[in-house]
């Protein structure tokens, strides 16, 4: 009888620490993710109701600001009236500068990309609109104390001063002119992915010393970073042309006619027949 009852117990233990074993196994290596999962949150493109485009971006003020239900801003509310004017639905939606190209490379979608600058390498992979916005000359930014960089000089001295160190944002092109140049004197560079909301800290805490921005951005920039204005200089270059020309760049996914009609809409645009701030369609994602 004794043997019998061991012999039942055994058997009611075994599985039950058979299963204790395999628990707190999978408490210590959890089951990686599915594949297909991993790769949708990785390449973080976005599903698009019905048949809209989906309009990427990245917060850069004062040119796209989020607000809860919609994106405005110096270029997106331009966005908002092209797209409402050619009859074409669209969403926002928000991702790093350098993944929109990525995006836009990939052509798994219909999407546009907002305010990039013209490239014969972009060109390549994309279409792009016509322009729908145009900067002011490039400027730089600089802390005040930076005697290294001054006001008036032009850009290739600035390139060339060995002591100075340009903050590059990865993946961006400043125009033909500025992009020519970084080759030419191949200045000291720190390269980063960081928002210039976060470039502008790492000019406060020397940790480079200067960046490129248009005058359209570079006083909200601070007032933003609630970093004291006193703290920095804005750096113009005698040499400078005139500002460089932004466009919506576009999958090959997007027809030849809704381009056609986008590029209508901006001519309407520039040609001035416009309301001051239009109803728009676009939702967020």
């Amino acid at each position: 009888m004794k043997n019998r009852t061991t012999i039942i117990l055994f058997s009611l233990l075994v599985p039950l620490g058979i299963a204790a074993v395999y628990m707190g196994r999978s408490s210590l290596y959890p089951q990686a993710a599915p594949l297909q999962a991993l790769n949708t949150a990785s390449r973080q493109a976005a599903t698009p109701p019905d048949d809209s485009i989906v309009v990427y971006y990245h917060e850069r003020r004062p040119y796209y600001v989020t607000t809860p239900k919609q994106v405005h801003g110096m270029i997106a509310d331009r966005v908002n009236w092209v797209f409402k004017e050619a009859g074409i639905p669209y969403v926002w939606h928000k991702i790093p500068a350098k993944r929109q190209l990525e995006v836009i490379r990939d052509n798994a979608q219909r999407a546009c990309a907002v305010g990039w600058f013209k490239t014969p390498a972009r060109e390549a992979y994309g279409n792009f609109s016509l322009p729908i916005y145009m900067d002011n000359p490039m400027m730089a930014l600089a802390r005040t104390d930076n005697e290294q960089i001054r006001p008036g000089a032009t850009l290739a001295q600035t390139l060339a001063n060995r002591r100075l160190r340009f903050l590059r944002k990865d993946g961006y092109s400043y125009g033909p002119y500025i992009d020519n140049r970084l080759k030419q004197y191949a200045p000291r560079e720190i390269v980063t992915t960081a928002e210039n909301t976060s470039m502008i800290k790492m000019i406060h805490t020397h940790r480079a010393d200067y960046f490129f921005i248009s005058k359209e951005e570079a006083e909200d920039l601070i007032l933003c970073s609630g970093l004291p204005m006193k703290d920095f200089k804005i750096i113009h270059f005698t040499d400078m042309p005139a500002g460089n020309k932004r466009f919506l760049i576009c999958s090959r996914k997007i027809d030849e006619v809704s381009l056609l009609r986008l590029n209508r809409a901006i001519k309407k645009y520039l040609m001035g027949t416009i309301e001051a701030n239009p109803e728009a369609m676009g939702i967020l994602l």
